[in-house]
């Protein structure tokens, strides 16, 4: 939970999905072993870090659906609005910025995916994580961010503080 006059952005890269099943859609495209399992870690990351999502927006896409059914499947207290923005699949970041104006909740999390989400995720914080792999944005990154700001429809990129970048897939 964030203080009043805050807002909290959980944003996060689905994570890895399979390329085995050439006849699938990239739509359709499942997570698979590694993804599944980072997915899974994510959630428990995010649990013992007290990243409780009020509102979750998610791509409609089945890997960052089958993300969030991981990262929930964790012990997390909350269970959050769960909202799936079909404009979030391979959106560009001002299209983020503009559903995340659409928040109704304090911490949110997103769920979306490249190239659109790095971009993005760079452009919110006045300073980006030092981490080498931030502005690739790899499967499963995960960026916390807080603004200072009691509405989202206030959020502007630049004037976030960034709390936590976690990535879980990149190994």
């Amino acid at each position: 939970m964030t203080p009043s006059g805050y807002r909290r952005l959980i944003l996060t890269r689905h994570a890895k999905s399979a390329w085995d099943d050439p006849t699938l859609e990239d739509f359709d495209r499942p997570l698979n072993d590694r993804g599944r399992r980072s997915a899974q870690e994510l959630g428990d990351f995010m649990a013992s870090r007290g990243y409780e999502p009020e509102e979750v927006i998610c791509s409609p896409a089945r890997r960052t659906r089958e993300t969030w059914e991981r990262v929930a499947g964790a012990p997390l207290e909350v269970r959050p609005i769960l909202r799936f923005e079909d404009k979030l699949f391979h959106a560009r970041p001002q299209d983020m910025l503009d559903i995340l104006k659409s928040a109704t909740e304090p911490t949110v999390m997103m769920i979306g995916h490249n190239p659109g989400i790095a971009e993005f995720a760079a452009s919110l914080p006045a300073r980006v994580p030092l981490d080498p792999e931030f502005r690739k944005f790899p499967t499963a990154a995960t960026l916390v961010v807080d603004f200072q700001i009691d509405d989202w429809k206030d959020v502007r990129p630049g004037d976030g503080s960034v709390m936590d970048f976690v990535r879980l897939d990149g190994r």
